[in-house]
């Protein structure tokens, strides 16, 4: 634990380092809240409150695909990497190091949208469902760290940046996250379930309100976590046979 929280550091370090990177984490969710959610259902709690979680879906999404998907694609491309694979401590601490500093960037995107939801909507919830979207936050995360860790094994870092941009906005619109709940367009509502963002925000929307899950939301969304999981492992190992063996 103790050398996963160095490697926790390390990470977060090098990116407070450039400060741009903890910008752009946070400015997408922001400016959805801004553009999307202020205008149109600031004045309407109930909607305000479920726009708002689906702005926190969208921020755990977009700051675990980015943060993961090319920061360890520009990571594998530097010295630094394989001499770290040499040491006799293992994977296990950088992989549980890079976890812990995502999560941390995942929390700081957060505050510019509960912030604007706060002053600027009339989004409001109890503390246990504050609690509750903590947790709910937590196990979100990790599709899309999985998705974020299996881009970043993959392909190089130019062909990661590109593949994460291209994944990233369908997986947003096709899941429902830009429209409020049972208002999506009906093609989306055919395919939304089938995407694992639509698991992601259907849990946030419980998690704060009385929004009653479909069951194949949440069967898919364990279908993506066992692919994903499968796919991040192949490639990491794909990549340590092709530069160590």
């Amino acid at each position: 634990m103790r050398l996963s929280l160095v490697h926790a550091r390390y990470q977060l370090l090098e990116t407070f380092r450039i400060p741009i990177a903890l910008v752009g984490s946070a400015f997408f969710p922001a400016a959805s809240m801004l553009f999307f959610v202020v205008p149109f259902s600031g004045n309407d709690r109930t909607v305000a409150t479920y726009a708002t979680a689906a702005m926190v879906t969208f921020a755990v999404m977009s700051t675990n695909i980015f943060q993961y998907g090319i920061g360890v694609a520009e990571d594998r491309a530097q010295p630094w990497d394989p001499y770290l694979r040499t040491l006799p401590a293992g994977a296990a601490p950088r992989f549980a190091g890079r976890i812990l500093a995502g999560l941390a960037m995942t929390m700081l995107s957060l505050i510019p949208v509960v912030v604007i939801a706060a002053v600027a909507t009339e989004a409001r919830i109890s503390g246990p469902a504050f609690l509750a979207a903590f947790g709910t936050i937590i196990i979100i995360a990790v599709p899309f760290t999985l998705m974020g860790l299996a881009i970043g094994y993959s392909l190089p870092s130019k062909a990661a940046i590109v593949v994460a941009q291209i994944v990233f906005f369908p997986l947003a619109f096709g899941g429902g996250l830009l429209f409020p709940p049972d208002q999506s367009p009906g093609f989306i509502e055919e395919i939304a379930p089938f995407l694992p963002t639509r698991g992601a925000v259907e849990l946030m929307w419980a998690a704060v309100g009385d929004f009653p899950v479909n069951p194949l939301s949440l069967i898919m969304l364990g279908v993506w976590i066992v692919v994903l999981a499968a796919i991040a492992g192949w490639a990491y190992r794909r990549d340590e046979g092709r530069r160590f063996s």
